[in-house]
């Protein structure tokens, strides 16, 4: 491998690439990138980045960061600023130095006086992460100050919409006057002779040539090279159509034929409309990803941490796991971390969706960008820099945004060939007019038409913009889609298996009845039996704990406790012997349990805690994983869409029909082992459904896997989330009603921007070759249909989930 930082063999880099100006020019690309042995490629055009998956891959990161530049793009170096600790002299400056620039790809300048470093890096041959790890590596510390990757991407894209803008605004002035006269000429025939013109010629001339040749060289370096290529993409056509029309013009011209008319107004308003179109493109593609960019905002560049019983503000990034941080109210948490002292309420809206404030207390989690409320919390770091889970979201849409979608596949394949028959109808129609109209003016006029209306670019743009704002729209809803694929695949599922424990269920146990017998009371029996199950960690004793604790109710001390795995425990509690355990542990006590009524409670499939102090029943306490409050209302909602839902637990029967009767689920299968779900998913799939599933946990995983398409409920299980193809981050069943919403309106979306895309070009070309349509108007067309797809696109961020 020629890359000592990262092993490309079954690694995934996502590389900038500029230079594209349509769908052709990402097709080559990916054609360039697929011959390399091992290497499968995925270029988005709208969100201009190359996803490269190495399998085992012969190639390397330098080879395909070559081959993007052999085919004439490139792909530009980000910076970095760093920030260094632990230089003790200039010695210490001049080997960080030298340990960095070893580095493939890495340029870098370290300064001992202001303690900084500045590398000028290679995307994909080296990444942020290896460059601290050599920081660290030789002694240092290095903590991040410049900005970041995607911030640096924003200005350079800033500087290069504003350079245009200086272009396009040149152009329409050297523009302006040959456009004046074109009422005129429109009033006598668009082959209308000179008399129409009151411009002299030679005027004309001057005016066209540096828009033609200097505001135009951009499309002339990019149909060199994209032809040196083995290519063709837009920037062909609209050479092609304007040096016809300029050429034809000069000649006529500069050899004094005062007879014919002149077409400089046309190639220089197409080249102006063209670059007019390219903003205006620009611009709206810059909020396709406003959701992403609006998370990035979220997270606080400083933490607030105790040193000496003193906040001190330091950089988020030199957090490390395990270290207190203090959040103040008001604040947004810095770092994923467990809430060590102090209570208050958090939003966390902004990566749930949940409008809700959530109550945090000791052992709780919290996220970073979340915001804290009236109330100061003391954390222990869990998760820090790439581990929290706001930079996990980030990377899931980012990744979901560089994918393409199979609906996609179609769109590819017909740009890759669409330029050169474009360009062979238009040379059929320059020889059908000259030769059998004989009227080369005719013959011009419409083989520059059909060349510049056949532009692609929409085409390319239908498919990636509608899926990166709907990736966005759902991050900001709480829902992660791993791949356009599953975005695209949701809406056709018609069959969704769920798990019950954590999915339709809250997925711990809790208290759900509490039974007093004749002189007891409940709070009494709810006081001694927490008395004693304080001391055991089993979850149903936690449970009854809990309950005690909830309701107010005063927890004794217990002595002598003594358990029995799998029956109860007994013990003495203010100097009363209790049992408390199964009613047939009780029953082996010789406690008569017949003056309390929990038999129906079993039949739900309740388990029971039985309570006896002093050899007589005091009562019983059910426990049962609660159905969500939500579970119902979600499984209707899920019906109401004609989706067939299935519940699958390994729990008994008892239980599974009373949670499916709870839920309104009315198909279910009772004691399912993990390894059996997947099967039966599988199954589903055999008889000709497209199934999906929805759980939790790790006993999920396999079934997770099997699905055509898999939603993850919640943050839980990293291995459910890993094998899932939408994680939703909220614990909800509504997620997945969202989740397939939110695929039926992006594919609608991409549906309609393909039917613009196609609309112009099945319409346009037509009416170009039969000489109905001016150049003029088809250059406005081709730059229109453009912003017309990229704009639809935009209409998803009307979407909310719920509806």
């Amino acid at each position: 491998m020629n890359n000592p930082v990262m092993d490309p063999r079954n690694a995934v880099i996502e590389l900038p690439v500029s230079g594209m100006t349509c769908a052709a020019c990402a097709a080559r690309i990916e054609k360039v990138l697929n011959r390399l042995p091992g290497v499968s490629a995925n270029v988005n055009l709208a969100a201009e980045k190359a996803r490269v998956n190495f399998s085992g891959a012969e190639a390397g990161p330098a080879e395909v960061v070559a081959a993007i530049r052999k085919a004439s793009f490139d792909v530009p170096a980000a910076t970095l600023e760093l920030a260094i600790s632990g230089m003790t002299c200039a010695a210490c400056a001049t080997r960080l130095e030298k340990v960095l620039n070893r580095l493939p790809g890495a340029e870098a300048v370290v300064n001992f006086a202001t303690e900084r470093a500045t590398v000028r890096y290679q995307p994909g041959l080296v990444t942020i992460e290896a460059l601290k790890d050599a920081v660290q590596r030789a002694g240092f510390a290095a903590t991040e100050t410049g900005l970041a990757d995607r911030e640096q991407a924003r200005l350079r894209q800033a500087a290069a919409w504003k350079a245009e803008l200086r272009r396009f605004w040149i152009a329409a002035l050297l523009t302006l006057p040959l456009a004046a006269q074109m009422p005129a000429m429109f009033g006598g025939g668009w082959a209308a002779d000179a008399h129409h013109e009151f411009l002299p010629r030679w005027l004309q001339l001057m005016l066209a040539t540096p828009v033609q040749f200097w505001i135009g060289a951009r499309f002339y370096r990019g149909a060199w090279s994209s032809l040196r290529g083995g290519g063709a993409n837009m920037d062909v056509l609209v050479v092609l159509g304007t040096s016809m029309a300029w050429s034809y013009s000069a000649i006529v011209t500069l050899f004094g034929r005062h007879d014919l008319h002149v077409y400089y107004e046309a190639s220089a308003m197409i080249i102006t409309l063209i670059l007019l179109g390219k903003l205006l493109e620009a611009r709206a593609k810059a909020r396709t990803t406003a959701a992403l960019d609006a998370l990035l905002r979220l997270q606080p560049r400083v933490a607030h941490v105790e040193r000496d019983g003193v906040l001190v503000a330091v950089p988020v990034d030199s957090l490390k796991p395990a270290d207190l941080f203090v959040v103040r109210p008001g604040d947004a948490v810095p770092v994923d971390g467990e809430v060590v002292s102090g209570a208050s309420a958090l939003n966390e809206a902004m990566l749930t969706g949940e409008s809700m404030p959530i109550d945090k207390r000791p052992g709780d989690k919290v996220f970073a960008a979340t915001l804290n409320g009236e109330g100061v919390l003391r954390c222990r770091a869990t998760g820090v820099g790439a581990h929290t889970l706001l930079a996990g979201i980030i990377r899931m849409v980012e990744q979901a945004q560089g994918s393409k979608a199979p609906v996609q596949r179609l769109a590819d394949r017909i740009a890759a060939v669409f330029v050169p028959v474009v360009v062979g109808i238009a040379v059929v129609t320059f020889v059908s007019w000259w030769w059998l109209g004989g009227d080369f003016a005719q013959a011009l006029i419409s083989a520059v038409a059909v060349l510049v209306i056949a532009c692609p670019c929409a085409l390319g743009l239908a498919t990636p913009t509608a899926i990166m704002v709907g990736t966005g729209q759902g991050a900001r809803a709480g829902m992660l889609v791993k791949n356009a694929e599953a975005l695209e695949l949701a809406e056709k599922i018609r069959v969704l298996v769920v798990d019950k424990t954590g999915t339709l269920t809250e997925g711990t146990p809790a208290v759900s009845d509490v039974v007093p017998a004749d002189g007891w009371d409940r709070a009494g029996l709810l006081g001694i039996a927490a008395a004693l199950e304080q001391a055991s960690a089993h979850p149903i004793a936690a449970a009854v704990v809990a309950e005690a604790r909830a309701t107010g109710v005063s927890i004794a001390s217990a002595g002598d406790s003594v358990a029995e795995p799998g029956k109860g425990l007994s013990g003495r509690v203010d100097g009363r012997d209790v049992v408390l355990g199964t009613p047939a542990f009780l029953a082996e006590r010789g406690i008569d349990m017949s003056g309390v009524s929990w038999e129906s409670l079993a039949a739900a499939g309740k388990t029971m805690v039985a309570v006896a102090v002093d050899g007589r029943c005091a009562g019983v306490i059910a426990v049962a994983d609660r159905v969500r409050q939500d579970s119902a209302s979600a499984v209707a909602r899920l019906k109401a869409r004609g989706l067939r839902v299935v519940m699958l637990t390994g729990d008994h029967v008892a239980t599974a029909a009373a949670i499916a009767r709870e839920t309104g689920v009315d198909e279910w299968q009772a004691g399912v082992m993990p390894a059996d779900k997947a099967a039966v998913v599988q199954a589903f799939a055999q008889g000709g459904e497209r199934v999906g599933m929805a759980g939790d946990g790790i006993n999920d995983a396999p079934a997770l896997a099997a699905a055509e398409v898999s939603f993850a409920i919640g943050v839980g299980a990293d291995v459910a989330v890993e094998a899932a193809d939408i994680t939703l981050v909220r614990n909800s069943l509504h997620g997945v009603a969202d989740a397939i919403d939110l695929s039926r309106a992006t594919l609608s979306k991409i549906r309609q921007n393909l039917f613009f895309a196609f609309i112009y070009n099945i319409l346009g070309i037509p009416l170009a070759a039969f000489g109905l349509l001016n150049p003029v108007i088809a250059g406005a067309a081709m730059a229109m249909s453009s912003v017309s797809v990229v704009t639809n696109s935009l209409l998803l961020k009307r979407w909310r989930p719920g509806r």
